[in-house]
């Protein structure tokens, strides 16, 4: 079942506003904000959908990150590992708490909030429970703890622990720090407490655990086995080989293979500096109750350390790394990899990238890949974490012990009966390879030959990556580094990183968490001072962030300046980022930006701490590995809000302003022999740009330019930053009391004709109410999120209802109140703060069958009535500007001209056009339409939707009865009703059907397309027409109604008399004798389609890449409407130019072969184990539990009433091979019906397949709707970590 109300689609209406590299890649998640693409806002536009869609391919970088976000700062890190089988929503992300470690920037909200909350883990020095821990022999009867700070050897030279049996202490702490005896510099230097109930442990051959008790959701636990090998440490002959070993030893495991029917889950993925594999998986096997722990620990281990490295096997998994790296190599990788070699070029992290070198692949051997296993995979090279409802921490220990204890100790051989040369030779193959230069007293190196004799056993490197970097510290001379331009034809924005390296800071003391949020003070006011600047700047910016991160994968600490812009506006967007550096550089924060965002980060870490018990496996285990990999201490929620408390207080002006000066030097003082030196910079620019009335011309810039244009914008004079006036609250007491005296707001009948006022569902804890004014709401209290609530307000009609003549009047009119941002009498500047200071996030978005308006708040220092308050606004006092659409209009436009540039983008537009026949309002609005808008025709197009009769609101969080009743009736009940009921039905009784193309010709059904590219690509997509998630189709067929004939011995009215109640006789067109019409579950075709899909991307991966080895990536989606009749399937593949077409037919073959390949029983009750445990963990999710109640009273979305969440589990559990055939007869799947467009890039002409396909440059750009959401880039590295396995 869809957690949102608009479910993902190949077309998507909205245009990205940060669509360059920047330090954060938010992979195909596209959000235009109120104020700007610099991160601090008040409102958005988010297209979840597309996020949804990309969830399984969506990679996160070990690099703790800074940004600005919904309003709030918080530490978005992309942890190097993906999720499997994640399809709910994405949900925005929302402020962290206080540090600098580990966070995922793509998943729920609630696992992206925890994921960034780094050093927001620790404990107040009152209570420092830290735990002594020595390193473990083999005992399972002491059970480790968490040690003080990290210990496994990663980023940084940490020495593990001393070979003593495990021991625990309860500290007392200081007590005279504890009772403030001490002077605040003595306070600092005391170490920040380990997280109390973790433990870690090491076995006598050297394997590292760390185990981590949590309920969670709840009978399940998260096993990964992280191997200390990745791309940086391969020869020059094995480039690559890391990641195929990857592949070789998780799919080749047959005792994997017997977890996938028991409710597990798997995959693995490669980095820099890493392998992992993991599992998720349910406590015990569906069915049989058999613990699975001992079965996913024996997986692992003959995953890691048992493989078989079968010819068969191997040949499979070349075919698949070469269709993944062919999928890779997008515009977006090809950057990343521009950045990542100009900003590492003194080491192998500039040229190791995972996915390898194609002519390597091809000529690996056996010997050549198991060589490379046997020299890395060994114990002491591994760690393995396990997180989850466990139960007994020392059994645990127990079965690890059981399944690793006796896996050999890896061991160096020395041969002295050989020569010399035999030996070296031998050791080269066999030890860990450093870098030159990089040798310590901690690396792991040869000993002399002299010395060799008994065999030695085997380390991993002390520091990971293993690779030395050439630091930006100030004093050491260097010259400034010329920038670097990377000019591609794919190109469409001018984008430009300007990026610091330096050492990572360990946080392991209160000092160090106290430069974190010093720090983080500072960029969070680098953040709203260059939103301010975005609606005033000439020319505009598209986007400037600054970021500082620790990366684990990079093993060093990068500050980035990216700047964004239109390539004619790439001077001016510079001189404004480096002219806000400058000032606060120069003249630090002001008072009540310290207080403002200092006081934002402590109310989010105590918001943190009261979800202790409320995080997901994952998101912990993410977070430990992380911090492991960077050296920081790891701690619980509740520890990292009183380590905050004991700081805050002790951070000033003056320290806040040199800590500006330290980080910002590098550009503010760009040029100074004594400044600190720019590790690179890196400018990735389009070949050419668009310009009204003269086309596309080409693009020029130089080096010097560059470095001009920052010198000439750091010398203008600066003054200070003025202070803002940041109100408390958007409606006063006096302007609620008087709405209230003239509107009189109450409760009314919940449903037309009926008497209850309020209709609770004791089941699902749902109640549903219904206002004067007409507007109605459904809401529940739960506890998933401790003090915390999310809050959905959706509108029918979205695009569907834009008229010919004003296409893209919905679309564009959204994007123009969010680049507004004005509200009542407020400015766009005093609404963004007051979000930021009640932790208010609000995101604005418009599909074809909805506008939708997201909010996450606090219930902490009135947030809720804060959040109320601004949505009472935006209804009432909304206001509309002409700038706003100036620059909305101009991003569209931006975006669209961007299209013809992405393989995916233009291919999806082919058939999009072919199968929709050009129905605007399922593409994107082109430059013509664009241009035709005013202000009063976008305005007219939201403002007659955005009426009470209209709306609906869902609320969900740990709010009282009262206090949400209390709000909904102050702030909803005083919007003024509407005015003209009978004018809205006319509009909808106007709105056309969406109607996929009945009489295509041959040639429209099957489409090629070729984009000029320098590297071979290919996709594909293959369509056709399928039911709306109601089980309704545009022709009129209802799957969700079954009709059976009447006995013929009946008579029509004895046929009436024996119907049960809701059973109609009816008569059928053609045909003789009655039939009985019998409404099924309102659920039933949703739950039929979701296990269809469930079953066909399961043979889908079977057939055509597992035995055919035609892509590496294929899958199969529904794309349903809620309100519009009917849907359209879609199954994306991508693969080589010359396979694409094979697999384009393997995939039709697997979609149509349902009948003749009968699906079994054991692929139905697969899928049925997979959707209900993804439901089970879905619903500790505020969010998920938003998208349940969505709809519940929209009267456009008349099916969905509460049994459609109360029954979802019980109808998985009746659902049988029948009902998913139902469904399946519901597909068009007959030839005029399927449609398939083949996208190929690169330098031949014909798509390099021999068939003519047509080239972009035929088509005029105003022919050219778009289609996807287009391939942009937004975070260094991102792309350049392998996709899952799986």
């Amino acid at each position: 079942m869809a957690a949102h109300c608009g479910i993902s689609r190949i077309a998507i209406p909205a245009p990205p506003a940060q669509c360059t590299p920047s330090r954060d890649q938010i992979s195909g998640k596209r959000s235009c904000s109120l104020v700007g693409p610099s991160g601090c806002v008040a409102l958005s536009i988010s297209n979840h959908d597309e996020q949804r869609r990309k969830n399984r391919l969506k990679s996160r970088i070990l690099a703790s990150k800074f940004r600005l976000e919904g309003g709030v700062l918080h530490d978005s890190s992309f942890h190097g590992r993906r999720f499997l089988d994640r399809s709910k929503g994405s949900h925005e992300q929302r402020l962290s708490s206080c540090c600098c470690s580990s966070s995922t920037t793509t998943t729920s909200s609630f696992q992206a909030r925890l994921r960034s909350r780094g050093l927001s883990w620790m404990q107040c020095p009152a209570s420092p429970r830290v735990p002594l821990l020595n390193r473990p022999q083999v005992s399972t009867s002491a059970v480790a703890r968490a040690s003080v700070g990290p210990t496994e050897p990663q980023a940084t030279s940490l020495k593990w622990l001393n070979d003593e049996k495990v021991s625990e202490k309860d500290s007392e702490g200081d007590e005279s720090s504890t009772n403030g005896m001490l002077g605040i510099e003595d306070h600092l230097k005391n170490m920040l407490p380990s997280h109390p109930k973790l433990h870690r442990g090491q076995l006598d051959n050297g394997l590292r655990y760390v185990i981590l008790p949590n309920k969670v959701p709840p009978n399940r636990f998260e096993a990964h086995m992280e191997m200390h090998v990745g791309s940086v440490d391969e020869e020059e002959h094995e480039q690559g080989i890391a990641h195929m070993i990857e592949h070789v030893t998780f799919l080749g495991s047959k005792k994997r293979e017997k977890l996938l029917g028991t409710g597990a889950r798997s995959n693995a993925y490669t980095d820099f500096h890493h392998t992992v594999f993991h599992v998720h998986s349910p406590v015990t096997a569906q069915g049989t109750n058999e613990p699975l722990l001992p079965l996913v620990l024996d997986a692992l281990h003959e995953i890691a350390f048992k493989p078989k490295f079968l010819a068969s096997r191997i040949e499979k998994e070349r075919s698949a790394v070469l269709s993944e790296l062919q999928m890779m190599n997008t515009i977006e990788y090809r950057v990343d990899c521009q950045l990542l070699q100009q900003l590492h070029s003194e080491n192998l992290l500039g040229y190791r990238f995972p996915i390898g070198l194609e002519e390597q692949i091809k000529q690996w051997d056996v010997e050549t890949i198991k060589a490379f296993h046997d020299r890395w995979y060994f114990p002491a090279n591994a760690t393995l974490f396990i997180v989850g409802d466990i139960g007994s921490v020392g059994r645990t220990i127990e079965l690890i012990e059981a399944q690793f204890g006796s896996t050999p100790a890896g061991l160096h051989h020395a041969n002295l009966a050989s020569p010399l040369a035999n030996i070296l030779a031998s050791a080269s193959q066999q030890l860990p390879k450093l870098q030159k230069g990089l040798a310590g007293p901690t690396a792991v190196d040869p000993p002399p030959v002299s010395f060799l004799s008994a065999p030695t056993r085997k380390e991993r490197h002390a520091i990971r990556p293993p690779v030395k970097h050439s630091w930006s510290l100030p004093g050491i001379s260097g010259e400034n580094k010329v920038p670097y331009i990377f000019q591609h034809e794919l190109l469409q924005n001018f984008s430009l990183n300007l990026f610091c390296k330096t050492p990572i800071q360990r946080v392991q003391t209160y000092s160090d968490i106290r430069d974190v949020l010093m720090r983080r003070i500072v960029l969070s006011t680098y953040q709203f001072r260059i939103s301010t600047r975005y609606k005033s700047a000439n020319p505009p910016f598209i986007s400037i962030e600054l970021d500082h991160s620790d990366s684990g994968r990079e093993g060093c600490t990068v500050t980035t300046l990216a700047v964004t812009a239109e390539p004619k506006d790439w001077s001016g967007a510079l001189k404004v980022a480096v002219q806000e550096i400058s000032r606060l550089k120069e003249h630090g924060v002001t008072k009540g930006e310290l207080a403002r965002y200092l006081n934002a980060l402590l109310k989010d870490s105590e918001h943190l701490a009261a979800m202790i018990d409320s995080v997901p496996s994952i998101d912990n285990l993410d977070f430990i590995m992380e911090s492991d990999a960077v050296g920081h201490t790891v701690m619980d929620q509740q520890q990292g809000y009183e380590a905050l408390l004991a700081v805050a207080d002790s951070v000033t002006l003056e320290d806040v302003h040199a800590t500006a000066k330290s980080m910002l030097q590098y550009v503010a003082d760009f040029g100074d022999s004594n400044a600190p030196v720019p590790a690179a910079i890196v400018a990735c620019v389009p070949k050419s740009l668009h310009e009204n009335g003269r086309g596309d011309i080409e693009f020029k810039i130089t080096p010097d330019e560059i470095v001009e244009s920052i010198k000439s914008g750091l010398s203008e004079p600066l003054a200070p930053e003025a202070e803002f006036d940041v109100p408390d609250e958007l409606v006063s007491a006096a302007e609620l009391s008087t709405l209230k005296m003239q509107r009189k707001p109450c409760f009314v009948p919940v449903t037309d004709g009926g008497t209850l006022l309020k209709i609770v569902n004791e089941q699902t804890g749902i109640v549903m109410r219904r206002l004067s004014n007409g507007m109605r709401v459904n809401y529940k209290i739960t506890q998933n999120e401790a003090k915390g609530g999310v809050m959905r307000l959706v509108v029918a009609g979205g695009r569907a209802r834009e008229t010919s003549d004003a296409s893209g009047a919905v679309a564009v009119g959204v994007r123009t109140f969010s680049e507004g941002g004005v509200v009542g009498g407020y400015s766009r500047e005093q609404v963004e703060l007051f979000c930021v200071t009640k932790l208010i996030n609000c995101v604005l978005e418009a599909d074809e069958e909805f506008m939708c308006m997201d909010f996450h708040f606090t219930m902490r220092d009135g947030g809720m009535k804060a959040a109320f308050q601004l949505l009472h606004l935006v209804m009432e006092r909304n206001v509309w500007l002409e700038d706003a659409l100036d620059r909305a209009k101009q991003l569209y436009m931006s975006h669209f001209r961007a299209m013809p540039k992405s393989l995916e983008r233009a291919t999806a537009y082919k058939l999009m056009c072919a199968m929709f026949d050009g129905d605007e309002r399922l593409l994107e609005p082109n430059p013509s339409a664009i241009e035709k808008l005013t202000l009063p025709v976008v305005r007219e197009a939201v403002m007659k939707q955005l009426v009470t009769g209209n709306m609906e609101l869902c609320i969900v969080g740990d709010f009282s009865e009262h206090d949400i009743e209390t709000c909904i009736l102050d702030y909803l009940g005083t919007v003024a009703p509407e005015k003209d009921v009978p004018a809205r039905k006319e509009i909808e009784a106007k709105e056309k059907p969406v109607v996929i193309n009945p009489s295509p010709k041959p040639e429209v059904c099957n489409q090629k397309l070729f984009l000029k590219d320098t590297d071979e690509r290919a996709c594909a997509y293959v369509a056709g027409p399928a039911p709306n998630r109601w089980g309704y189709t545009v022709d009129g067929l209802d799957l969700n109604v079954l009709v059976e004939p009447v006995p013929k011995n009946l008579t029509e009215q004895q046929a009436r008399a024996l119907a049960p109640p809701g059973v109609e006789v009816i008569q059928k067109p053609g045909e003789t004798g009655s039939f009985w019409k019998r409404p099924r579950h309102p659920l039933y075709g949703s739950v039929a389609m979701t296990l269809l899909a469930e079953i066909i991307n399961a043979r889908l991966f079977t057939n055509v890449r597992d035995a055919l080895g035609l892509t590496y990536d294929v899958s199969f989606e529904f794309r349903l409407f809620d309100r519009l009749k009917g849907g359209w399937f879609v199954i994306s593949v991508t693969s080589t130019p010359t396979k694409i077409q094979r697999a384009v037919e393997a995939s039709i073959n697997v979609l149509k072969g349902l009948h003749s390949n009968q699906i079994t029983q054991r692929e139905l009750d697969r899928a049925k184990r997979i959707l209900m445990m993804r439901h089970e963990s879905d619903c500790k999710d505020n969010k998920y539990w938003l998208g349940l109640i969505t709809h519940l009273q929209a009267p456009s979305v008349g099916r969905k009433n509460v049994s459609c969440i109360r029954d979802l589990a019980y109808l998985y559990e009746l659902a049988t091979i029948d009902d998913v055939y139902n469904a399946y007869k519901f597909l068009g799947l007959d030839e005029k019906s399927v449609y398939t467009c083949i996208g190929v890039a690169g330098t031949d002409t014909d798509g390099g397949g021999g068939d003519s396909a047509l080239t972009l440059e035929e088509d005029t750009v105003e022919e050219l709707p778009v289609a996807l959401p287009g391939s942009h880039f937004q975070g260094r590295g991102m792309s350049t970590m392998t996709r899952p396995t799986t």
